[in-house]
């Protein structure tokens, strides 16, 4: 049974999904609804005012409600679809985590590369603002809520709702356009689509299509996992900005205006780097049959092959 067809191994009432869905998402939709019917003034008041809560605390407040979201969706899933956590995480008989480890440090090395060929060409715009105190405790508070913040995210969009979908449409290709879609929406009310604009959905969408994609070739969330909590760790670790979503005590500081940089922070890395990142991962893990795999039919499997877990625990 391939990835999408996990959620076979469930019950998959529509109420099912639909009260999982809302329960969920439902920040995401008033976060985007909010955005829609705010004043860029008001929405300027409101970043700044959340600029003056102390860097570490604002950290917390933001990352904190993804725990309680991810331990809700894992008891639906559990408890509401009657499924297990392996079925949402893998179609493998287990979870691999090598494969997290890989993608982890793959964003990490690319990541910390590109930004000291940027960093060395021209520094005019980064500036040093290392702290051990302060960058000590960003650290912890990392470590601890960002997994739990990606979680949610993979979980939710590239788990839960690439599989009911999937089985809903009897395809892989809505599913992978729809999540990374949503995808894009659901950071649509950060700080840098005021500062950049529009084009920032160009890297939110196509973020969400290499994750969809990496899921789908490689039949299970946790290369998505791992490099998704790369680039989140980096991105509140490496250096920060006045404009950013996340502000922290990092150990740079991007002073230049974002929308200078358009070109390289956003075209560069959709077109460019995220395309080589699925060239090195194609062929490690020997990725074959793309076609099938991202555009292929999705059908109910022999019902010999699968069972509803209908005692909870199995």
């Amino acid at each position: 049974m391939n990835y999408i067809q996990q959620a076979y191994k469930g019950k998959n009432e529509l109420w099912m999904f639909i009260v999982t869905s809302v329960l969920i998402s439902g920040i995401f939709v008033l976060n985007f609804i909010m955005f829609l019917f705010t004043s860029k003034e008001d929405m300027d008041a409101m970043y700044e005012m959340m600029k003056q809560i102390p860097s570490a605390l604002s950290l917390i407040i933001n990352l904190l409600p993804f725990a309680f979201l991810l331990g809700l969706l894992f008891v639906l899933v559990k408890f509401v679809h009657h499924r297990s956590i392996t079925s949402l995480t893998t179609s493998r008989p287990k979870p691999d985590w090598k494969r997290a480890i890989f993608s982890f440090f793959l964003v990490t090395i690319i990541t910390i590369i590109t930004f000291a060929i940027s960093y060395y060409s021209d520094s005019s715009d980064i500036v040093l603002q290392f702290d051990p105190v302060k960058f000590g405790i960003l650290f912890l508070i990392s470590i601890v809520l960002f997994p739990f913040q990606i979680g949610l995210e993979e979980y939710l969009f590239r788990g839960y709702f690439m599989q009911q979908i999937g089985i809903i449409v009897k395809n892989r290709w809505f599913p992978l356009l729809f999540t990374s879609v949503m995808f894009g929406v659901a950071h649509s009310a950060n700080p840098e689509m005021a500062e950049i604009g529009p084009m920032i959905m160009i890297f939110y969408i196509g973020t969400g299509l290499l994750l969809g994609i990496m899921t789908l070739m490689d039949e299970g969330l946790e290369l998505a996992l791992g490099f998704h909590l790369g680039n989140n760790l980096l991105a509140a670790l490496l250096v920060t900005s006045d404009w950013s979503a996340l502000q922290t005590d990092a150990i740079f500081k991007y002073t230049a205006e974002q929308a200078q940089n358009t070109l390289s922070d956003i075209i560069m890395p959709v077109f460019i780097v995220y395309p080589l990142i699925l060239f090195v991962m194609a062929k490690k893990y020997k990725w074959t049959n793309w076609k099938e795999k991202l555009f292929g039919k999705v059908s109910e499997p022999p019902l010999e092959d699968y069972k509803v877990l209908d005692e909870i625990g199995n």
